[in-house]
């Protein structure tokens, strides 16, 4: 049966279904890593750095190992040869120096950096043997930011002699020529701070060795497993075959989960030399100091313009602070920083270049909207203060830079030396602008802004954005036929949380032409149910494993048709295909005679889905006190084809209160030594369901993407992008009589009030 002609009447696809793997949790049913049976499982803990920087004198372990029920101890001298964390994305020969060691091997560059392992019977015991642990290092002065990085006092890495790793340059047309003769120019500083995600289940690991079969298997593997499995396996010294990296439930992801960790070695390490189970799961203040940082990024960005608003070009540069290793993932977000910086505007000619730095750190990778949500705010910013100096309003002079779907598919900068270019699919983002207009009723609203009303100063404030999605290069997918007549998807694509095993259902169901309920169980991420696979990140689980799913389901008809038209003494055409049975040629058999039937399906895809849309918000702020009140938000954003929009706008909302955090709460901090000052969430703030009540999202699939057969474009990131160039602007349009100008982040009440003073002062000279 060809799909694309499938019965129309079974539409689950576009459906807003409630989450089928729901009523698992709910019940308490939902199986994460430290769920899993020990059976007989040793427990590990990590020694970890109190220096941000120092040279490793000496290591003595021998009181440690001769604690009650330590069953091992390890060091960088018993691995031997350090093996050290390769890239995963854009690595450049530049780049390996500065590779993370999955061990402190002779110096430390972070506080939190592993030192030793320690392996025990229970986790009290693991944890006591640490503090026996005789560790001797010497002090060297820290780098402690961009601005002691750039100075090379202090090198991390003394052979390469530098702090600076490299330079990306993002670069489209003349901006030189741009910027020559512009009728008007504006230049400012921007910065956004260092913070992270918070999944409500911390990493964790439970490494087995089987050492007659000469097999490892390590549970609680996600996001990324196929290509963990390859590092581990070189690491190790085995084949990629003698590893099953088992994926189990996951409380979240967010872009930092499931990347590989000094832990994801040293757990089947240690499993491996006692050839017993080890476990390991990290508590909230490892994660915090341990787990990838992100953001962490300034700038000074100029634009260009005629006086009508129409944007010449955009030019500058900027630096972000990778910390002190590049992790598997840790060039992705300054990438994005560079590419996305024209975001959804008409912007012919840009020259952005964005320094690479180390710090004595914990090393950054990726979070929800990587890059995407700096450049949004560095953009978003000078465009409010580049329109009011103008005298153009806010929302006209983003009408008129618009890209249009006429225009699409629009090149967006190339950057080098990489040498990655994109280009947006499809898309009109004046009707996301408009209609969220009118969801929020701006004109009204606009009455209200800088309008003082019991206390508190009115501002509202819009921004439009994009969000690229859909990685290839591929994805896989297994479907297999039951004894009961129901299926059975095994697919590459993992799940962190964004209900892959609902959407997946539908999009199978739909292709199969059988009830979401026949479609028996989803098996995600696990290297043990499909060829390979390419996991879960950059939004792309829809977009390459649902894509997949409609190859596989081709392929599994076709072979269905086959085998019954054997059975059936008919041909293959004459086969036809009921929710139970199957007939042809007169006769018919229950579907289930077939059951062990399998077929893989893949999708290739080199190009990225553009989502796109625009938030609103509505503030009130109190200028004696410092303290923003959101009293309204709103997120608009066209996905291509939405499979379901009640799980999407749960992800929009979701993305958009982290977005929120970062915008006003988060920050991760570190004084001048480099001591790690928020490693407790008394420290480090996080929203809760009072701090921002009244959030909406609305679902438009109106331009349907032509790069992949569902339509569908990534849209997991779309509520985090433009939260906090939004919100800086709310907070500029209450406080406008003020004259504050928000430029960096987070929207603390201390930074607010200190602006509004700084605006006294200036308006009292």
């Amino acid at each position: 049966m060809d799909l694309a002609q499938k019965n129309p009447g079974n539409r689950l696809v576009g459906s807003p279904i409630e989450r089928l793997e729901d009523l698992r949790f709910l019940r308490g049913r939902g199986q994460y890593v430290d769920d899993v049976p020990p059976e007989g499982a040793l427990y590990a803990a990590i020694l970890r750095s109190s220096v941000a920087h120092g040279h490793i004198r000496s290591i003595d372990t021998s009181v440690a190992k001769s604690k009650p029920g330590v069953r091992g101890v390890f060091t960088a001298a018993d691995i031997g040869a350090v093996p050290v964390i390769t890239m995963r994305q854009e690595l450049l020969a530049d780049f390996k120096p500065y590779q993370q060691p999955v061990i402190a091997n002779g110096k430390v560059r972070y506080v939190g950096e592993p030192i030793a392992i320690v392996v025990a019977d229970t986790p009290a015991l693991a944890e006591d043997a640490l503090e026996a642990i005789e560790l001797d290092i010497e002090a060297l002065p820290v780098v402690a930011g961009r601005a002691d990085s750039r100075a090379n006092a202090s090198l991390l890495f003394e052979d390469t002699g530098k702090n600076l790793v490299s330079t990306l340059s993002a670069l489209k047309g003349d901006a030189d020529a741009a910027f020559r003769d512009a009728a008007y120019v504006r230049k400012e500083h921007f910065q956004v701070q260092r913070f992270s995600a918070v999944p409500m289940e911390p990493r964790g690991l439970l490494a087995s060795w089987d050492a007659d079969k000469q097999h490892m298997t390590v549970t609680g593997a996600c996001k990324v497993p196929f290509h963990n499995r390859r590092i581990l396996a070189k690491h190790l010294g085995l084949a990629e075959d003698a590893i099953s990296m088992i994926e189990a439930d996951v409380g979240g992801g967010f872009g930092v989960r499931g990347e590989y960790y000094p832990e994801d070695f040293l757990i089947p390490f240690a499993a491996k030399q006692l050839d017993r189970p080890v476990k390991w799961i990290e508590d909230r203040r490892e994660h915090l100091i341990a787990t990838n940082h992100a953001r962490d990024a300034e700038c000074e960005l100029e634009i260009a313009c005629e006086l009508d608003g129409t944007i010449r070009g955009l030019r500058g540069k900027g630096g972000v602070d990778l910390g002190a290793y590049i992790r598997t993932n840790g060039i992705t977000a300054a990438r994005n920083i560079a590419q996305v910086l024209s975001g959804p505007y008409r912007v012919p000619h840009i020259h952005f270049d964005v320094e690479l730095l180390l710090s004595n750190k914990t090393p950054s990778g990726t979070y929800r909207g990587p890059g995407r949500f700096e450049a949004d705010f560095f953009r978003e910013r000078l465009f409010d203060i580049a329109a009011r100096e103008l005298g153009i309003d806010r929302v006209e002079f983003r009408r008129r830079n618009l890209v249009s779907n006429a225009e699409m598919p629009w090149q967006l900068a190339t950057v080098m030396p990489l040498d990655v270019g994109s280009e947006t699919d499809n898309g009109e983002y004046q009707v996301t602008l408009e209609r969220c207009l009118k969801e929020f009723g701006w004109d009204d609203k606009a009455k209200l802004q800088g309008k003082l009303i019991d206390g508190r100063y009115h501002g509202i404030a819009v921004g439009c954005y994009f969000e690229g999605g859909g990685s290839g290069p591929r994805e896989n997918v297994r479907m297999q036929l039951e004894s009961d007549g129901a299926v059975t998807l095994y697919v590459g694509s993992s799940s962190v949380g964004q209900g892959v095993e609902t959407v997946f259902a539908q999009i199978a169901a739909d292709a199969l032409e059988v009830p979401v309920e026949r479609i028996s169980h989803v098996a995600h991420g696990s290297t043990t149910t499909v060829s390979d696979g390419y996991g879960a990140y950059h939004s792309r689980s829809v977009v390459m494993g649902g894509s997949a799913l409609l190859d596989a389901a081709n392929n599994f008809l076709g072979a269905l048709r086959e085998e019954a038209a054997k059975k059936l003494g008919c041909e293959p055409s004459a086969v036809k295909f009921d929710i139970d049975k199957v007939t042809g040629g007169g006769k018919s058999l229950p579907l289930k005679d077939f059951a062990g039937l399998t077929r893989e399906g893949a999708f290739l895809n080199k190009k990225h889905t553009y989502s796109y849309g625009t938030h609103v918000a509505h503030v009130a702020v109190d200028p004696k006190l410092g303290q923003v009140h959101l009293l309204e938000y709103l997120v608009i954003q066209d996905v291509g084809r939405a499979i379901n929009p009640l799980t999407l706008r749960g992800q929009i909302i979701g993305s958009l209160v982290q977005g929120l955090g970062g915008a006003m709460l988060e920050h991760l901090q570190y004084d001048e030594q480099g001591q790690f000052l928020t490693g407790s969430l008394a420290d480090y703030l996080l929203p809760t369901a009072c701090d921002f009540p009244n959030l909406r999202a609305i679902v438009e699939d109106n331009y349907p993407s032509p790069i992949n057969p569902l339509g569908a474009k990534g849209a997991g990131e779309g509520g985090i992008v433009a939260a906090g160039g939004v919100m800086a602007g709310a907070v500029a349009s209450a406080l406008q009589s003020f004259g504050v100008q928000p430029t960096r982040l987070p929207l603390t009440p201390s930074y607010i009030w200190e602006l509004v003073q700084t605006g006294q002062q200036k308006a009292a000279e």
